[in-house]
């Protein structure tokens, strides 16, 4: 069974840091591309980050390139969101996400159940 964990979100102020992880289990994880996504209350679900299995190419959205970083240790099975130079509008729950087609395990793709993330100002 494909299963997903995310962690390491909570409060901080604007302008601080934070790391969040993504565990996997139940797939070949060092052959997956992955993504983070975050949706905020109330409004849509916005990818910011996208990562492919070698960890050499990454691509961001525009509201987070700059200050936050996707990575990924492969060995450990874990994938990784940098978030730094955070702002208020960066407060979403934060989810790590296996596109859908990978392949035949998750072909409609899979995503962990989130973990919050809240920044004071």
């Amino acid at each position: 069974r494909v299963q997903l964990a995310e962690s390491g979100g909570g409060l901080v102020q604007a302008g601080g840091s934070m790391r969040l992880s993504c565990t996997g289990s139940g797939f070949s994880f060092h052959a997956y591309n992955f993504n983070w996504f975050r949706q905020a209350p109330g409004k849509a679900l916005e990818r910011v980050a996208t990562i492919n299995p070698r960890g050499d190419r990454v691509t961001y959205d525009e509201t987070v390139r700059g200050r936050f970083i996707i990575s990924r240790d492969n060995d450990a099975k874990i994938l990784y969101l940098q978030l730094n130079a955070l702002k208020v509008e960066d407060t979403a729950t934060y989810y790590c996400d296996i596109p859908p087609g990978e392949s035949w395990l998750v072909p409609n793709g899979a995503r962990g159940p989130g973990t919050q993330v809240t920044v004071s100002s």
